[in-house]
């Protein structure tokens, strides 16, 4: 098992979601995969600090001296304040990311957080996010920071920043899904009670992701019967019996809510399953198609060839 180690940095006034949130989220994955662990560390200059709620957080640690190359360094938003950073604890941690982020770890801004990161130069030349009353701020802070606003969260390089709130979250999930696969990504969200999705305007959406983005109960507890065993052998009226309706009414409820065919959606995943089985394995193409849930090789090539300009082995 992997060690990925994530630290919060931590400053009075800490917005609680902006921790909390992510922070759950990174926690909820070391329980339904055993690919990753997550280790959560939560640093400031100060020994303890009263965040947004009132609440006392306390002991924290240190900022460290090293950080590990790949470790992710998450930078929560703050509430209730201007932020000029003039405080001695905050030029401390300006200092400490100038010095210690590295293009090899992950920098991870929620919120206003993306503003700490911008005084600390580490934002210059890259495109980014940040809650929608502090668009204008970060684009004064360095003019060469392309700002996208009315965005959920925007990923440049190994720099992602987000919209305020429970975008965090949804950040959390995309990074979750990139690191410990989409299926643990999927029970995080389903435990979290919070959908998979991405912002509308994210290109290349995964198909794990994709069509989650309504509220209709039946259409997602369909997907996510999917999502947990996309290589079963799902038939319409087994689907119909899970949703407690008729195979026609499923039929129009999944056309309708999720913008695909049931039969499409089932096809996308177990596609999407495929290449990743593909350039992680050597198994033969046969055995992919088989572990993906396809019914020969013969049938993965023929819906393979409906989403793949390459053939299965050049993918690899």
């Amino acid at each position: 098992m992997r060690k990925q180690m994530v630290y919060f940095l931590l400053l009075p006034d800490t917005l609680l979601i902006d921790l909390a949130g992510p922070a759950d989220a990174f926690l909820f994955a070391n329980r339904y995969q055993q690919e990753m662990r997550f280790e959560l560390r939560f640093i400031s200059p100060l020994e303890q600090i009263i965040c947004s709620t009132g609440l006392q957080l306390s002991p924290l640690l240190p900022l460290p001296r090293q950080v590990e190359a790949d470790a992710i360094i998450v930078l929560p938003g703050l509430v209730g304040m201007d932020f000029p950073y003039q405080e001695e604890h905050e030029q401390i941690c300006i200092r400490w990311l100038r010095q210690h982020v590295k293009t090899t770890n992950r920098l991870v801004c929620i919120c206003s957080g993306a503003l700490l990161a911008a005084h600390a130069g580490l934002l210059a030349g890259h495109a980014a996010t940040t809650h929608h009353d502090h668009c204008r701020e970060l684009a004064q802070i360095d003019s060469s920071i392309r700002v996208e606003e009315n965005r959920l969260y925007v990923q440049h390089d190994n720099i992602s920043t987000s919209a305020g709130v429970t975008a965090g979250i949804d950040l959390a999930l995309q990074l979750i899904s990139e690191l410990a696969g989409p299926l643990a990504a999927t029970a995080v969200a389903r435990n979290m009670v919070v959908y998979m999705r991405r912002a509308g305007s994210d290109p290349q959406l995964s198909p794990w992701l994709m069509h989650r983005n309504h509220i209709h109960p039946i259409v997602h507890k369909v997907q996510e019967a999917i999502i947990q065993q996309p290589d079963y052998a799902w038939s319409l009226p087994l689907l119909a019996t899970i949703a407690c309706t008729s195979t026609r009414h499923l039929t129009r409820l999944f056309k309708s809510h999720a913008q695909i065919s049931v039969q499409d959606y089932i096809s996308s995943l177990r596609l999407s399953l495929a290449s990743k089985l593909l350039t992680q394995t050597n198994w033969p193409i046969e055995q992919v198609a088989q572990a993906a849930g396809f019914g020969s090789a013969r049938q993965f090539r023929r819906v393979w060839r409906t989403a793949y300009a390459e053939p299965p082995g050049e993918h690899r």
